[in-house]
């Protein structure tokens, strides 16, 4: 059983977009997966995005001299109804978990938009501009009530309610994911000599309140927690206890290294270029003739090639299958 388990190729970097991420967007690269394991974890990641990141919304309103959502204002052009949809537009940061109340008041004729509430330092309004009324009468008083709550998904008018609250207070209709959309792909990507492996691209766009690499990170721990009941045993007790050859190990590093690495001429790396040979693992595969057939590839590059590899306990045409353990260890991070 822990064979099984060890043995797996884990991702080992996950990299973001810098040109283009912003407050709301950000693009994820990760890899390498075993095959099949990109949709599985991409899906997963997915749905939870979409689903389970807690995010702040207003749950209910009260108008000042209104009781009920179908009536109208005088002097204002958009009825309560109206005023309602265009509140439920709020991008609200909150930083508490306890509900809160913050007020819009707005005197005379004009645009009212979310720049004219009252919150407190606990509350950010991340879209001020947003229009919520249109006032066409200067001795209109505007004051509307909102509460705001911490929530995850979507939540319906009737759960919002409070039996204590004043009865002017209308519940409404909530939806807390600051996640709006997630896309994912999956790649095919190279480990050694295998392409075999998978590489997942995800595009994470949020309402801004919550930034996307947060969101994935909350996703990502919450998922783990939820699959840590379903693990009957030690992994720290049950890992095999057999020591590691030094030796072995440091080829096995060395075999992963870059060409570049060698510090060969520049005849000498240009022909390794030309011939696709990046890594030295790929280049003590060849043996002496594979790579005097190499194009511009003659005996003197060949002679400072296997002296460096000498120098490093290498040589043209070794056996790699033997370091198969060692490069297992490196995918699992326990070496660099």
């Amino acid at each position: 059983m822990i064979s099984a388990w060890q043995g797996f190729v884990r991702p080992k970097k996950l990299d973001t977009d810098t040109k283009t991420a912003t407050d709301s967007f950000s693009s994820f690269v990760a890899e390498p997966f075993e095959c099949g394991f990109g949709i599985t974890i991409g899906n997963a990641l997915r749905r939870h995005l979409l689903s389970s990141i807690a995010g702040s919304a207003v749950v209910a309103v009260k108008f000042e001299g209104v009781h009920h959502e179908f009536s109208t204002i005088d002097g204002v052009v958009e009825d309560v109804s109206e005023i309602i949809l265009n509140i439920k537009q709020l991008i609200l940061r909150k930083e508490c978990e306890e509900d809160r109340v913050i007020t819009l008041k707005f005197s005379g004729k004009g645009n009212v938009t979310a720049a004219s509430i009252d919150t407190s330092s606990e509350i950010e309004i991340l879209n001020p501009d947003l229009h919520l009324a249109s006032v066409t009468d200067g001795k209109v008083n505007l004051k509307v009530e909102m509460i705001v709550r911490t929530g995850r998904g979507y939540s319906p008018a009737e759960k919002n309610g409070d039996p204590n609250w004043d009865l002017a207070m209308i519940p409404i209709d909530a939806v807390y994911a600051p996640v709006r959309r997630v896309n994912f792909n999956v790649e095919k990507t190279r480990v050694e000599q295998s392409s075999e492996y998978d590489k997942l691209i995800m595009d994470v766009y949020t309402n801004g309140a919550v930034k996307p690499v947060d969101a994935v990170a909350q996703a990502a721990k919450n998922l783990k927690d939820h699959l840590q009941i379903f693990i009957n045993f030690d992994e720290e007790l049950e890992a095999p206890t057999k020591t590691v050859n030094d030796e072995k190990m440091k080829t096995a590093v060395n075999l992963r290294k870059s060409v570049e690495e060698l510090e060969l001429s520049v005849r000498s790396y240009n022909c390794l270029k030309n011939a696709n040979i990046k890594t030295i693992y790929e280049l003590v595969t060849k043996s002496d003739s594979e790579m005097l057939k190499t194009r511009n590839f003659g005996r003197k590059s060949l002679n400072e090639i296997k002296e460096i590899l000498t120098e490093m306990g290498l040589s043209l045409g070794m056996d790699v299958d033997q370091y198969k353990e060692e490069f297992a260890l490196i995918d699992q991070g326990n070496f660099s």
